[in-house]
């Protein structure tokens, strides 16, 4: 109990239909989908909940269709029918922009149900979807551990009586110090060649695909009075782009700096780096990183994405994985 308090790691897991991901605050949310080998149309639920004692799982589905957005969504799993359930109110974590919520009233025997069945159906209308319950239990169970709240009262899967007192509070976020970036002069754009240069022939076919990149490719950014960011387009796949970043002086010697592990386009107006990579070509899932400059270099300030690609276009939810204040 000591190490998880005070190091909390983010967690990924996954068995069959269902994942987990928890972030490094030890929230967690783990959702599941349609059967891979099944004909349903896409279909997801998520059940999020932050860490410490006594916190309410919070319940969203969301569906896709080729059709109009259903204005309501109907749930049913195994004994239990819920319907009215607004599909078109925006939900933050919904990569598609809206899903609906389970009234949290109804969420424990939702919960009990979905544990006991194998499929549950939501529908709308005349149209329906088969969201399969294979790997609930284990995620679940895989949730509470994570949270440390196994044989307690509030633990999904594994109840007991220990207090609930026990379980582990949740874990501030890091603070990041954000700093914007100076605005862009003129001159900016006539460093990419020396700039280019002084980064290496070398050092760039190390580290890129294909041939090397031109100055003309490069883009020049200034974050303070004598720093500058490199951006230097460095790899197309068959549908992810890569780049490298380097931090050097505007003026001689230039001593670029590569970035390590920060990879992506820069935003000058807001000082962030955002990284987005397609799990697959057709883009049903997605895992972005984002850093800003605290005045110094690049720090890590949020990753998320999909744990499966199951049809959504765009993905289904966006599932925290780093988060920071």
């Amino acid at each position: 109990m000591t190490a998880l308090a005070a190091d909390p790691a983010p967690a990924s897991f996954s068995h069959k239909d269902w994942a987990l991901q928890c972030d490094n605050t030890r929230a967690c949310s783990g959702v599941g989908y349609q059967a891979e080998s099944g004909d349903s149309e896409p279909v997801s639920i998520r059940l999020t909940r932050s860490a410490g004692p006594g916190t309410p799982v919070q319940v969203h589905l969301q569906v896709y269709t080729e059709k109009a957005s259903p204005a309501a969504l109907q749930i049913t799993a195994g004994k239990l029918k819920l319907s009215g359930l607004d599909g078109s109110s925006p939900q933050v974590p919904a990569a598609q922009g809206s899903a609906a919520q389970v009234p949290a009233a109804q969420v424990p025997r939702l919960l009990q149900e979905l544990l006991r069945s194998e499929v549950a159906t939501v529908t709308a209308g005349k149209d329906r979807w088969v969201l399969s319950l294979a790997g609930a239990t284990a995620v679940l169970l895989k949730m509470d551990e994570v949270q440390g709240r196994l044989n307690t009262p509030g633990a999904i899967v594994r109840k007991g009586s220990q207090p609930e007192s026990t379980v582990p509070p949740a874990v501030p976020a890091p603070v990041v110090k954000a700093v914007q970036p100076v605005p862009a002069r003129k001159s900016d754009a006539a460093l990419a060649a020396p700039l280019l240069a002084a980064v290496g022939r070398a050092d760039l076919e190390g580290q890129c695909s294909g041939g090397p990149p031109q100055a003309s490719d490069v883009k020049v950014h200034r974050l303070t009075e004598r720093k500058l960011l490199l951006e230097v387009p460095c790899g197309m796949g068959a549908y992810n782009f890569s780049s490298l970043l380097f931090m050097a002086n505007d003026r001689l010697p230039y001593q670029p700096r590569l970035l390590e592990d920060v990879d992506g386009e820069f935003d000058p107006a807001t000082g962030e780096v955002r990284s987005a990579m397609k799990g697959r070509g057709i883009g049903d899932c997605w895992w972005m990183r984002m850093w800003r400059f605290d005045g110094n270099g690049f720090v890590l300030t949020g990753e998320q994405g999909d744990n499966m690609c199951r049809g959504f276009p765009g993905g289904a939810w966006q599932l925290p994985a780093y988060v920071t204040r």
